[in-house]
């Protein structure tokens, strides 16, 4: 937002409550082996948008890079998402892929034609089996209920792919920044129009130092939480260090309930161009958020959703402010959809603005 307002002739500053840009794309040397490390877990920017590829290439230059995750569990490990080798590995078969379809038509729960929560939508969707071995601890560590207890809604499709095809994303464009995350934001910031000030959390009070406020913290918070408090898991890391790699490949799903992280990486993979003699591996914990702790995931259970449905009047009541980002607008945002949210987000402001504030500006750029 900040950069297509100053390449429009708008100045701002930028303020954020760390001591270092860009939330959770934050990313660091480590200092004792060396490894550009994604502080908050890995940030792997996917796109299918052309204008969304391109523009974030203006800032550094963004390496091809394929992100082959693995799942492990007490069955073995696995690749992920579930395809041909996965079918063929979990059944001891060798199918063809016309095959692996009968398979999993067979496994599939056909009595569940309405299904009433997540569960029951896998279960209609995968079987028991593949529910079990892949979803059904993961689901729980991640998110602290029970896919019985989760809309069935929440589910759009579960990708099961029919070759061998291991690419976690469908997207056409999938990279990183060679520069490291950080180094991006900083040359996106890097602009005479552009005014950075960390260790600055957001106070009411500023509103009145501004002609116009972009707020991405906390929705609930902004409001101190007077509809309710919207619920939010937050992550744990916990990091190690080695001589030689540790887990050999950049990402493992755990989805066994017994093992209590729900995701390890090892960072060294994230930069295949550099080479380090020591390892880092991290390994996440996820947990309910209390207020205070960083928010990493927006829950919208039903009754978030409900709580959140009475902030919306509050929201429009709001003059010169607008919500923005996956807090702002509680809503689970990856880099992509950030990016061509702000760029749209951006020129409806500008075009706002520079038509005198006559037109209706929505307040947040992502509709509900």
């Amino acid at each position: 937002m900040a950069r297509e307002l100053a390449e429009a002739g708008v100045p701002s500053l930028v303020i954020d409550k760390e001591s270092f840009i860009g939330g959770m794309c934050h990313s660091r040397r480590d200092e004792e082996t060396g490894v550009d490390m994604h502080v908050f877990g890995p940030h792997i920017f996917n796109t299918n948008s052309e204008k969304a590829w391109e523009y974030v290439q203006r800032f550094d230059r963004f390496y091809p890079w394929v992100n082959r995750v693995k799942a492990s569990n007490h069955k073995g490990v696995f690749s992920f998402p579930i395809n041909l080798h996965t079918i063929n590995q979990l059944f001891d078969k060798t199918l063809t892929p016309a095959e692996a379809r009968r398979l999993i038509e067979d496994q599939r729960d056909k009595s569940i034609t309405n299904p009433r929560n997540a569960e029951e939508k896998l279960l209609s969707m995968v079987g028991r089996e593949i529910y079990e071995v892949f979803f059904k601890g993961y689901t729980i560590k991640q998110w602290g209920v029970s896919p019985a207890e989760m809309p069935a809604d929440i589910l759009k499709r579960i990708p099961v792919r029919f070759n061998y095809d291991d690419n976690y994303y469908n997207s056409r464009y999938q990279g990183l920044p060679m520069s490291g995350y950080s180094q991006w934001l900083t040359n996106m910031l890097n602009h005479p129009l552009i005014s950075v000030q960390l260790s600055s959390a957001y106070e009411h009070s500023m509103r009145d130092e501004f002609e116009y406020v972009f707020y991405a913290g906390p929705l609930d918070a902004y409001f101190n939480y007077a509809e309710g408090d919207l619920s939010y898991r937050t992550v744990r890391f916990e990091v190690t260090r080695g001589v030689f790699e540790q887990q050999g490949c950049a990402c493992v799903n755990h989805s066994d309930l017994s093992v209590p992280y729900t995701r390890s990486h090892e960072h060294n993979y994230f930069s295949p161009w550099e080479t380090h003699e020591k390892s880092v591996l991290v390994r996440e914990f996820s947990s309910e958020c209390s207020r205070g702790e960083p928010e990493f995931y927006p829950k919208r259970m039903a009754r978030d959703m409900e709580v959140f449905r009475r902030y919306m009047p509050l929201v429009e009541q709001e003059e010169k402010l607008s919500f923005i980002g996956r807090l702002g607008c509680y809503r689970y945002l990856d880099m992509q959809q950030c990016v061509l949210m702000s760029l749209d987000y951006a020129g409806r402001w500008l075009s706002w603005y520079k038509n005198g504030k006559k037109d209706y500006l929505p307040k947040m750029p992502c509709e509900f």
